[in-house]
């Protein structure tokens, strides 16, 4: 499992591990049934605090793409509420959109970006660059 960690980033570091874990889960390198590794190990791997790993796990946990068992740990398990998992993208979604009409950016160069990260994700590949572009990883 590959975690970049940005630790100059804003972004809380179990933020980026739960969206990395997201990403890779929509992309499929993740599936269904996989163990995630221990926190410990987790921590160690990424370099992080086994408190920043735990909070990752209880949030994933908290919106259905994990359970936590005992003797497994966190197992994926995607619980899937499509009714609210909409809900939640749109709230994510008007953030994201009353930020690109602040930046003067167009109806259709959204729907541009969308499709493209959609149809990218589709494909496996995950992160947008600089460019725009996707990258396969």
């Amino acid at each position: 499992m590959v975690v970049k960690i940005d630790f100059n980033s804003s972004e809380a570091i179990y933020i980026q591990l739960r969206n990395q874990i997201i990403m890779g889960i929509a992309t499929d390198r993740i599936r269904e049934g996989d163990t995630l590794p221990s926190v410990r190990q987790m921590a160690e791997y990424a370099g992080i605090n086994m408190h920043t790993v735990n909070k990752a796990y209880s949030v994933l946990r908290q919106e259905g793409f994990v359970k936590l068992d005992r003797r497994k740990g966190a197992v994926v398990s995607l619980d899937i509420d499509k009714y609210q998992a909409l809900e939640e993208m749109r709230q994510n979604l008007d953030v994201v959109l009353a930020y690109g009409i602040c930046r003067n950016i167009s109806r259709q160069e959204v729907h541009q970006l969308v499709d493209l990260i959609y149809d990218a994700y589709l494909k496996g590949c995950t992160g947008c660059q600089e460019s725009g572009g996707i990258t396969e990883e």
